[in-house]
């Protein structure tokens, strides 16, 4: 590990992020993981992160904390309810209540610091133009742009030529796509946790999110059943369309 090149991922605890990490390592970084604990109503999925490094055996983990709670205008950092049971017509209409006012942006940000302090040119990130809930900073060009930003923005960049990369393996990919190639890379997603408005006390997920909802047809899709558990049984969702 001493010799290979540096990565920051940044790690949720979801699945998509898990699924970032493990191909990292396979594309040869030592891999440094970076968990927010923004003031999320799921703060539950930084154990899940937790769980996601031990696993990986990341070369370090740090958990940053900041609150966005303070600014609201998401339904995950402030009293708004959680969409649920909506169909995929539903969710691809406009950009939803759980969207987190420049989220990406941010947490962004803190890696390419820590990025620079570890004298790594890899960021990694789960992001989804395929199965998502129409987050503006999840499309390509939003990374391209940032990336561009981020390469004359750091004294690596200016002074030594240093070419960041933002890596998005799973941006072109369907969740049952992601789900397959994670578990290929030995992704145990029964650590994972993607629901927006888990139970408070045992963290089971919703199952009837727009996060549960796409995950439960990628596992579908691909044929498998999601090893998470859910406060209902969901056998219905996990049958294909």
């Amino acid at each position: 590990m001493g010799d290979s090149p540096k990565a920051v991922v940044l790690m949720s605890g979801g699945l998509d992020s898990a699924t970032a990490l493990a191909i990292a390592q396979a594309e040869g970084f030592a891999t440094y993981a970076i968990t927010f604990r923004y003031g999320q109503r799921h703060a539950i999925e930084v154990a899940a992160a937790r769980r996601v490094a031990e696993r990986h055996h990341v070369a370090g983990h740090v958990v940053v904390d900041i609150d966005l709670r303070q600014f609201g205008g998401s339904a995950l950092t402030a009293d708004l309810a959680v969409p649920k049971g909506r169909d995929a017509e539903s969710m691809s209409a406009g950009i939803p209540i759980t969207y987190v006012p420049a989220r990406n942006t941010i947490f962004l940000s803190f890696a390419l610091a820590w990025a620079e302090v570890l004298e790594s040119n890899d960021i990694y990130l789960g992001v989804n133009a395929i199965d998502y809930s129409g987050y503006p900073d999840c499309r390509p060009a939003y990374l391209a742009a940032y990336e561009q930003m981020a390469n004359l923005a750091t004294r690596a960049g200016v002074e030594q030529g240093a070419r960041l990369k933002i890596h998005a393996p799973l941006v072109s990919l369907s969740k049952a796509q992601i789900i397959q190639r994670g578990l290929v890379l030995g992704v145990d997603y029964g650590l994972t946790t993607s629901c927006y408005d888990p139970a408070p006390e045992s963290g089971a997920a919703c199952g009837q999110c727009d996060s549960c909802v796409l995950r439960l047809r990628g596992f579908a899709e691909a044929g498998l059943t999601d090893p998470a558990r859910y406060a209902t049984p969901h056998r219905a969702a996990n049958q294909p369309n």
